[in-house]
């Protein structure tokens, strides 16, 4: 059995424990979450609790999931763009509506089925069989450079390189209004949001130190074309950081207004261009450029 443990936070006063593990496991359905607590595998104060149980501030949750049946991940050709490639890791061009890595429940047609049938046998392990080669990802609908390793030695470093942000990551996005600045740097901690658990949120009170440093490319008609550099790497960063000061990414429907003024946008307008990191094997400093998708050179000419 595997455990894990939890503490309802004053948002969760009054939240059913079926929704609120729904939130907090998101690698698990409702439905198995569900099963779960039929089967009295999940206790609130150390007491069983039906689906329905609502939880109040305080309260302890503890969760009992059995050890998973192995989970064959099947190689698939996909199609890559592949930036560079050697004996220790690959750089790839992200597609826009592409997942990185397999979850529970879905278990094809991501980046990661793609690079197992393009390196076979020769990827790192040590972020288990659901993530072999990703050390780091971006999200489903932000396009551009990402690094997959392909030993375990690479992997270490890049990881090493990566907490020490150390790594260069610059990416380009379009924004909503005009930013009054040319230039300037969003230093807020980055954290949970208080009542929507999917999302984050500037958190001065939980978050983790966050750095977005960005300089505008081109004023558009209602909108900004900008560059942001990552100081840090949280989840979700340059979209909350660029929301936070009344700017969030075009296409963005979590962090900004939930109806687009673009209806055809799937997703924020972001992309992961320029990567640059210290070569594991050689020490050389290497640095690539991801080109902007079509989509996002079609809109750029439409704005402008």
């Amino acid at each position: 059995m595997t455990e894990y443990h939890f503490t309802a936070e004053p948002c969760d006063g009054g939240m059913r424990i079926d929704k609120f593990l729904s939130e907090e496991m998101e690698e698990y359905s409702r439905s198995f979450l569900q099963k779960l607590i039929r089967e009295g595998l999940v206790a609130v104060d150390e007491r069983t609790v039906k689906a329905n149980y609502k939880l109040s501030c305080g309260q302890q949750i503890l969760v009992m999931v059995r050890e998973p049946e192995e989970v064959s991940i099947e190689p698939e050709n996909i199609p890559l763009d592949i930036l560079y490639e050697d004996e220790d890791v690959l750089v790839i061009n992200k597609p826009k509506d592409m997942v990185v890595h397999p979850a529970a429940g879905h278990y094809s047609h991501t980046l990661v089925n793609g690079i197992m049938y393009h390196c076979r046998d020769s990827l790192s392990g040590i972020n288990g069989s659901l993530r072999p080669g990703i050390v780091h990802r971006i999200d489903k609908d932000t396009t551009g450079a990402l690094i997959v390793c392909k030993n375990d030695k690479a992997h270490n470093e890049i990881a090493r390189q990566l907490k020490e942000h150390s790594i260069t990551r610059r990416y380009r996005a379009i924004v909503m209004g005009n930013l009054k600045e040319d230039e300037g740097t969003v230093d807020a901690p980055i954290g949970r949001h208080p009542t929507e658990r999917k999302k984050m949120a500037v958190n001065e009170k939980n978050g983790k130190r966050a750095v977005t440093h960005y300089r505008v490319l081109l004023r558009l008609r209602g909108y900004t074309y900008i560059e942001c550099r990552l100081e840090t790497g949280r989840t979700h960063q340059i979209r909350v950081h660029m929301a936070s000061i009344g700017h969030p990414l075009l296409g963005d429907t979590v962090y900004g207004p939930a109806k687009q003024p673009i209806a055809s946008l799937k997703g924020q307008t972001l992309h992961a261009m320029v990567l640059g990191f210290v070569h594991p094997s050689t020490g050389a400093y290497m640095e690539f450029q991801a080109p902007l998708p079509d989509y996002f050179q079609e809109l750029l000419r439409k704005l402008c």
